[in-house]
């Protein structure tokens, strides 16, 4: 099937049709068994492999970004400690809007990690600023 349209063609090369062997392939208890058996397995794997993502995750990964720019962290691939002021300064600027924005949303936990890594960011910002 091709269709044409205002300056792109679409070539689309799927049969439409199964044949008798597919068909009984598709609909045998084997097949279903072992459908069943992947699926499990790979939902199992699944959960273990992602990790809970909440708002302190998330504030603690831009936290972390920030503290690299900082030189805090060294770069893995070469060792050495990287400053980068400006992108710290937007990590904090985008953690100090989160502060604003989720203002009445977040329980006080949240709310005291996320005022706690914007004065830390701030006071290392200041420092390595001077």
């Amino acid at each position: 099937m091709t269709t044409e349209g205002d300056g792109f063609v679409i070539n689309d090369n799927r049969s439409s049709q199964l044949s008798e062997d597919d068909v009984k392939e598709k609909n045998s208890p084997e097949k279903e068994n072992t459908d069943a058996k992947q699926a499990s397995s790979s939902s199992d794997s699944a959960k273990t492999d992602n990790f809970k993502i909440d708002f302190s995750t998330f504030i603690l990964s831009l936290a972390s970004t920030a503290f690299y720019h900082l030189g805090d962290t060294p770069d893995p691939t070469t060792g050495e400690a990287n400053v980068n002021l400006p992108a710290v300064e937007q990590t904090i600027d985008m953690l100090r809007m989160l502060n604003q924005k989720t203002q009445g949303n977040l329980t006080a936990e949240e709310h005291k990690q996320l005022e706690q890594l914007i004065y830390e960011l701030q006071m290392k910002y200041l420092a390595k600023n001077k």
